[in-house]
């Protein structure tokens, strides 16, 4: 190993000791369920917002936003900025309505709405989804940071599992969200670092980078045609709406933050913290990819033949051209960027495995037990975590993206039943089953038909928008038909309206009512 690589080594080491520090801080205090899945409900503002920044930013990001800004335009910066928008039109009422209609875990609502059917359903959708997320991550990681460095791959993955394991076990969510501050510092000091050096590595400087990526359209956010059926800017604004929206009102890593701030107050304001983290950092990467793109024009230096992809562009230039010991905290970096995911998602599913199966079928469990399962459940899907990143490492190509596409199938439409249960006083548990079921008739047939070549070919009824329309329409297709269904069969009363928008409303102004008798 060369002495680069050493000290690089030597970083990221410290950087794993720090995250193991953090675990066993916090792991004396982890008496109690309450404690450990949702931290007393004590956590900072400040701290929750940059532990659902940490979160959302995975290893992901820093691999695609560069390779998209690089290869093409800004355009897929679109779906992000609709983030803005779900947290500013609904995170007012969604969270302090979660924060008084669940316990744990965001699955609660849709048993007390729809029944328990509902409830194991979406909990189910959730974990496979998540699971099938925490492989993938934790295999991308380890692939770029071994095509970076030449360290062993197997060894980059398993020691990224087994740290990440260990601090989620001991520590609870306390360590993964003081583990989460902890990395998104790491994260912004790397990406700025990182854009100091393109800046000022280019020929010209950073005029002459921006000045040739500005020619070249290389800050476009896409076309403004009206049109569904390619990646303009309606068509990705419209995934983004749908992706966060489901991600802010159906998804268990979002709703655990909302829970663990001490008022209403302070949940929002960690909420409306992590997204105004976010898009600079998003739009740091693409200007990023950017510049990368400005740099080897103005160098004329030369990618290698094996560099054929546009995402291994910017960990190439990482490894070639930042210094020894700065491309150690790039690296860094990226684990705490793709630990911090994991960590979320092992917390989480141990919350969902706890409160929507194990306490459901074992009630009479002691507040021990169930710690001890909820402590088991990271352990064990931790492991299983790991074993899918090796497993992934061997797949072929093709049994990766079949997997992939029957969990989309299966685990989609969250959002449309959220807005289903939330905005319909008729809706019905079987009329949000018929709702379910045509969602994922409509996914597996969009799945399999879309695209120039699809997986199954049926001419002109194969879907016609593009790929990143299934989602948003399949959340339609739930809402429309759940709520048609509902109304034509008979027999069954919908469930309380007070688990609804209007319900929660109407309590909201009775209680001021009440205050200004009691006043």
């Amino acid at each position: 190993m060369s002495s680069g690589r050493l000290l690089d080594l030597v970083v990221v080491l410290l950087y794993m000791a720090g995250m193991t520090y953090v675990g066993l801080r916090f792991a004396g205090r982890q008496t109690s369920t309450e404690r450990y899945f949702v931290a007393k409900r004590s956590i900072p503002a400040w701290a929750i917002g940059m532990s659902l920044f940490a979160t959302i930013v995975s290893s992901v990001t820093f691999i695609a936003y560069p390779g998209s800004g690089y290869s093409g335009d800004w355009s897929n910066l679109i779906p992000g900025l609709m983030m803005l928008a779900v947290v500013g039109l609904s995170g007012f009422v969604i969270i302090p309505f979660y924060r008084e209609a669940v316990g744990m875990s965001a699955y609660e609502y849709f048993g007390k709405r729809f029944g328990r059917g509902a409830r194991l359903y979406s909990s189910l959708a959730f974990a496979l989804t998540h699971f099938t997320k925490m492989g993938f991550v934790i295999y991308l990681v380890a692939l770029t940071i071994t095509s970076l460095t030449g360290w062993d791959l197997y060894w980059v993955l398993v020691s990224t599992g087994i740290v990440t394991v260990f601090y989620s076990v001991v520590g609870g969510l306390e360590a993964v969200i003081w583990a989460d501050v902890v990395q998104g510092f790491i994260m912004f000091a790397a990406i700025l670092i990182c854009l100091g050096y393109l800046f000022f590595l280019s020929p010209g400087g950073p005029a002459a980078a921006l000045g040739l990526a500005w020619q070249n359209g290389k800050f476009s956010l896409g076309s403004l045609e009206p049109d569904l059926s390619k990646p303009t800017v309606l068509a990705l604004a419209t995934y983004g709406l749908f992706w966060y929206l489901q991600k802010y009102a159906a998804d268990q890593t979002m709703v655990q933050r909302y829970l663990v701030a001490a008022s209403h107050r302070k949940a929002i304001h960690g909420a409306t913290f992590g997204a105004a983290l976010c898009i600079p950092v998003w739009v740091l990467f693409m200007l990023i990819g950017s510049l990368v793109w400005s740099f080897y024009r103005l160098s004329g230096e030369a990618l290698p033949v094996h560099i054929t992809k546009a995402d291994q562009v910017f960990p190439h230039f990482v490894g070639t051209h930042i210094p020894a010991g700065v491309a150690g905290l790039f690296i860094a970096s990226m684990l705490a960027a793709a630990m911090s995911t994991l960590a979320s998602d092992l917390n989480c599913l141990a919350v969902v495995g706890t409160e929507d199966f194990y306490r459901r079928f074992k009630p009479d469990s002691t507040d021990r037990q169930r710690l001890r399962f909820g402590k088991l459940c990271v352990t064990a899907t931790g492991f299983l975590a790991v074993l899918s990143g090796l497993a992934l490492a061997q797949a072929q190509g093709a049994a990766l993206s079949n997997w992939f596409t029957a969990t989309s199938i299966v685990s989609g439409g969250l959002a449309g039943l959220f807005l289903l249960a939330f905005l319909s006083t008729r809706a019905t548990a079987r009329g949000a089953w018929t709702g379910i079921v045509a969602s994922i008739l409509f996914t597996a047939w969009a799945t399999l038909t879309v695209g120039a070549r699809p997986l199954v070919d049926l001419g002109k009824y194969n879907f016609p928008l593009h790929d990143y329309m299934i989602g948003a329409v399949g959340h339609v297709v739930l809402v429309a038909v759940g709520y048609l269904a509902s109304l034509v069969q008979v027999g069954e009363q919908p469930g309380s309206a007070d688990l609804t928008l209007w319900g929660w409303f109407e309590k909201r102004k009775a209680a001021r009512r009440m205050s200004q008798v009691g006043g």
